[in-house]
């Protein structure tokens, strides 16, 4: 077989493997109406950020699948975007977003574009956005939208952190001094957990943080690059795998803490590095250039003319590229992601995503 042909049936694959879990009917065993709420930043903001402080995304923004700017920094569909249609559900309308036409029976997403966890107090932290999920609570349940059950049954999904390592870096703070404030950034976590269990929640879904060292943005602003193998800043990457593993063990020990809840631990970092190291396996080239900006290879990106800017230049429409505009990835990487997401190889426990919308 040819080198050509491996890789159409690569691709093959993964896309037929997506099409059937997103085509999928809604059997007697699923709930019709599966009920997500949605804690994080860039990675998984369907529009808050725009929504809510009036923040301009311009095209090629959003050009893959709603062929318009939804603010979403993708060119089409976030992770989230897919597990939700994996499960025949509508998807995530940003809370900030009145406009939206939502009644928000589904859920809501509170991720913003740009927070951590840390500071505490500062919109759109981690903190502030469980405290806009109980209100959002109080005025769904007596406005009959959701019912107690509803966010009883419902399935809480947080990916966040990767900003904190990311602020920290860039600081200028020397390795040990970034992997200080980790234990912080973990008890924050635990501390949004806590409190949505406190008020109803008995389901997570928690992301761990990717390969912060791969992305394009970091490989072009780094003057001095420890790389390894794969072209990936060693120490940024050692801080979020060391990241994970507090994030790892948070889970593990809240278990048997929370009483009836399920906690999912999904290693998304294995997913995304593995992408990134296998690359020409899976039909993508240049995984570390990004598709939108401006400076050309390497990296393609410039802080001083960022994507969707006048100036900035995009790769052709169905190139295969990895990283978007630097940062966040394409809707073509975000597909294989989910998939393998769905799989629940890299779940612990290993539950499948729709476990939590069957009857």
């Amino acid at each position: 077989m040819s080198c050509t042909q491996s890789l159409g049936l690569t691709l093959t694959f993964f896309g037929t493997v997506l099409l059937i879990i997103l085509s999928a009917s809604v059997d007697g065993q699923r709930n019709p109406r599966p009920i997500i709420f949605n804690f994080g930043d860039s990675n998984s903001d369907t529009g808050g950020l725009a929504a809510g402080l009036g923040f301009s995304i311009n095209p090629p923004y959003g050009r893959t699948f709603f062929r318009r700017s939804t603010g979403r920094l993708t060119d089409g569909r976030l992770v989230l975007d897919l597990l939700c249609q994996s499960l025949n559900g509508s998807l995530l309308s940003p809370y900030l977003d009145s406009l939206a036409g939502s009644r928000f029976t589904n859920g809501a997403n509170f991720a913003v574009v740009g927070s951590s966890t840390l500071p505490k107090r500062v919109p759109f932290s981690l903190n502030i956005q469980v405290m806009q999920f109980i209100h959002f609570k109080a005025t769904a349940g007596s406005k009959h939208l959701i019912s107690d059950e509803g966010f009883r049954k419902a399935l809480y999904m947080i990916d966040i952190g990767q900003n904190d390592l990311a602020d920290s870096f860039g600081k200028n703070l020397s390795y040990a001094e970034v992997t200080k404030r980790i234990p912080s950034v973990i008890a924050a976590i635990k501390s949004a957990v806590q409190a949505l269990y406190d008020h109803g929640g008995r389901n997570f879904w928690i992301h761990n943080t990717g390969p912060l060292g791969c992305l394009p943005q970091k490989l072009s602003l780094v003057q001095k690059k420890d790389l390894d193998l794969y072209g990936c800043l060693s120490s940024y990457n050692a801080a979020a795998r060391l990241f994970n593993e507090g994030l790892r063990h948070l889970c593990n020990g809240m278990r048997p803490q929370l009483k009836d809840a399920t906690i999912v631990y999904v290693d998304v970092y294995a997913i995304k590095y593995d992408l990134i190291a296998n690359s020409a396996k899976y039909g993508f080239s240049s995984p570390l250039m990004a598709c939108c900006g401006n400076g050309g290879p390497p990296y393609n990106y410039n802080i001083g003319l960022t994507c969707g800017h006048p100036g900035s230049n995009v790769c052709d429409e169905g190139s295969r590229y990895v990283s978007w505009d630097g940062i966040h990835f394409t809707e073509a990487a975000n597909t294989i992601v989910a998939s393998k997401i769905l799989s629940t190889k890299y779940s612990t426990p290993s539950i499948p995503f729709d476990f939590f919308c069957r009857g």
